[in-house]
C-alpha cells in the first residue's frame, strides 16, 4: 500500500482543468505575479477538506513531501491534515508542528495556505506563550511570513485578546503589498466585532498613516456615515 499514490490518483480523478485555469488566474500564478509558477488542479476547497480527512493518517515524512509538492492543493491538503493533527495532538505533538510549520514557511506560499493554518496552528500554539516569534515574522522580507504574523493573531482576536494583532498591525501599517494590507484590515475588522471601541482607537491613532486598501477592509462594516468620514478624512 503506497496512501500517497493513492491520495494523489484520488487528486487526479476529481481535477478540472477549466477550473485549474481559473483558480490559477485567480491566485496569480503568471509570471511576475506573487504565486508564480503554482500548479493548480482545480480542487475546491472543500474537496480538499474531505480528502484530508480520508487520509489524515498519513505519515509525518508523507506529510512532509505532500507540502513540497509543487501542486497547490496537496500543500493544502498537508497543512489540513497538519492542523487536524494539532488539534487533536498533545503538547509534544503541537510542538513538534509547530516547529515544522515556521521552519517550512517557503511551501506555505499562498495567502489560502496561510489563512487555512496559520492561526489554528501557530496563534494557538502561542496563545498563553511569548510572540515574539510573531514579531520576527512582521518584520520578514517574505510576505507570506508576514502575513503568517497577522494571521496568527486572529485566535487571539478569538479569545477576546486584542494586543497582539495591534502591535502587529502596527508593524505592517505601511507594508506596501496589497495582501498584506487586506490581511492587516481584515484582522482590524475582526477585532472591531468583538470590541468597536478597541479598534476605533487603534484607527483614531493610525487610520490616516495606514494605505487605503488596508483602511478600506478594516471600516468595511461600519455605519456608512462614519466609514465616509474615515475615508475623507475628517475623523
Amino acid at each position: 500500500m503506497n496512501p500517497l499514490a493513492d491520495l494523489r490518483r484520488e487528486l487526479k480523478s476529481i481535477s478540472n482543468p477549466d477550473k485549474a485555469k481559473i483558480l490559477s488566474r485567480f491566485f496569480k500564478t503568471g509570471k511576475g505575479e506573487y504565486a508564480e509558477g503554482d500548479i493548480f488542479l482545480g480542487i475546491t476547497v472543500p474537496q480538499s477538506r474531505a480528502i484530508a480527512q480520508n487520509f489524515r493518517h498519513l505519515t509525518f515524512a508523507e506529510i512532509k513531501r505532500l507540502l513540497r509538492s509543487k501542486v497547490h492543493e496537496e500543500r493544502l491538503i498537508a497543512l489540513l491534515i497538519l492542523v487536524d493533527i494539532y488539534k487533536n495532538g498533545k503538547l509534544d505533538k503541537q510542538k513538534e508542528i509547530v516547529e515544522y510549520y515556521l521552519s517550512n514557511t517557503t511551501y506555505i506560499n499562498n495567502w489560502d495556505l496561510v489563512d487555512l493554518s496559520a492561526d489554528k496552528i501557530i496563534g494557538h500554539f502561542l496563545l498563553d506563550k511569548p510572540t515574539t516569534i510573531l514579531t520576527k515574522l512582521a518584520k520578514s522580507k517574505s510576505i507570506w511570513e508576514r502575513r503568517i504574523a497577522i494571521i496568527s493573531t486572529y485566535q487571539f482576536i478569538k479569545n477576546n485578546k486584542f494586543d497582539e494583532t495591534l502591535k502587529i498591525g502596527k508593524i505592517l501599517l505601511n507594508d506596501k503589498h496589497d495582501l498584506i494590507q487586506k490581511a492587516v484590515g481584515w484582522m482590524l475588522r475582526e477585532v472591531g466585532k468583538r470590541s468597536f471601541r478597541v479598534e476605533e482607537q487603534f484607527l483614531k491613532k493610525y487610520y490616516k498613516k495606514m494605505p487605503r486598501t488596508m483602511l478600506r477592509y478594516a471600516i468595511e462594516k461600519f455605519p456608512d456615515k462614519l466609514r465616509k468620514n474615515y475615508l475623507l478624512g475628517k475623523i
